[in-house]
């Protein structure tokens, strides 16, 4: 029997082979596998949303520069995140867990205080979950559940050629403060007497380590009128997530080098690693910023908000997904994005 290896195929890629295995049957199930959550009628005029992320030590976090209290508050939020990417409000949360014994209880304590303050944060309540022991350090589970009116919800495959596309805050800072933390972990391993130089650096590790979900953006969407023609959280980088939205929505892009947001912070520290910050905004991930389309009838709603940026438009041509430089040359949108299964 032929043997192929995981890495062939990527994250995205063994994503898509499960899903070609499975059909959803029950007439309840509007949407399964391929967005930001599923999506299943219950019978009324909303919606029920439901998202599962799983975050692993050693592939998805490191203890020795996460606090599990701010492990335990962005397990929440990156799940919370997906929810507020389909246009929905969060719920409910259960977290499951897998622990080794090194782990003792006031350090349980510490994480679930991470989960109880994001909770409150996004008004969602903790409703069950499981706890199993581990061999292989800690393993967070964390499912989320959302609600959406059914006339509000936003797919990702709902973009037509000319609609707006829109960027919630800055992007790249998250994969900037990666490598900060790395960076120190490096010297720290060489000088264990070194004490941390991050201080001026608490936007960028803060973006790292406890992100927030921009659930505060569907409140003001609403209040605007407005319905995104698609959505995302942009997790793995905007290369990927707009090549998501192309693909779903049969839809071409041009986006534009000069309105992609990056913060101050993102491009001095770039600098000093000698990074592009265009490519960490592209290829960083781990931003959970809302990628979204919209009419160019509605702009008038949102352009003056102080928290949303119009970075391109989508165009006809489902072959041709390009970014515009400074200089005015095109390039294609290439994503690297997280491949966790290859890292």
């Amino acid at each position: 029997m032929t043997r192929t290896e995981l890495s062939t195929l990527g994250e995205f890629g063994l994503i898509e082979r499960i899903n070609q295995q499975f059909t959803p049957t029950l007439p309840q199930t509007i949407k399964g596998i391929g967005d930001d959550a599923a999506v299943i009628d219950t019978g009324s005029d909303e919606y029920t949303l439901v998202s599962t992320d799983m975050l692993i030590e050693g592939v998805h976090f490191d203890l020795s520069y996460a606090p599990l209290k701010h492990l335990g508050y962005k397990a929440v939020a990156v799940n919370v995140s997906d929810i507020a990417a389909m246009n929905g409000t969060p719920r409910q949360i259960t977290v499951s867990i897998g622990l080794s014994n090194r782990f003792s209880v006031e350090a349980i304590d510490e994480l679930y205080a991470g989960i109880q303050t994001a909770c409150e944060a996004y008004k969602v309540d903790l409703v069950g979950g499981d706890t199993s022991a581990s061999r292989s350090g800690l393993v967070l589970s964390v499912t989320a559940i959302g609600t959406v009116k059914k006339d509000k919800i936003a797919y990702r495959s709902g973009a037509q050629p000319n609609d707006v596309i829109c960027v919630t805050g800055d992007l790249g800072a998250a994969y900037l403060g990666l490598q900060l933390l790395e960076r120190e972990k490096r010297e720290f391993l060489e000088n264990p007497n070194m004490q941390p130089q991050l201080e001026d650096k608490a936007y960028l590790v803060g973006r790292q380590l406890k992100p927030e979900a921009r659930t505060n953006i569907i409140y003001e969407l609403n209040d605007a009128g407005l319905v995104p023609t698609s959505m995302i959280d942009v997790s793995d980088g905007l290369a990927s997530e707009i090549l998501h939205l192309c693909k779903q929505s049969g839809t071409g892009a041009q986006i534009f080098e000069e309105h992609i947001p990056v913060a101050d912070e993102t491009f001095l520290t770039a600098d000093e690693f000698k990074l592009s910050p265009l490519t960490a905004a592209l290829n960083g991930g781990e931003d959970y910023e809302l990628l979204f389309t919209i009419k160019q009838t509605d702009y008038e709603k949102i352009k003056n908000s102080p928290h949303i940026s119009f970075i391109g438009f989508m165009t006809n041509d489902p072959s041709a997904v390009e970014i515009v430089t400074k200089g005015g040359g095109r390039f294609p949108v290439q994503a690297q994005g997280w491949q966790h299964l290859t890292r």
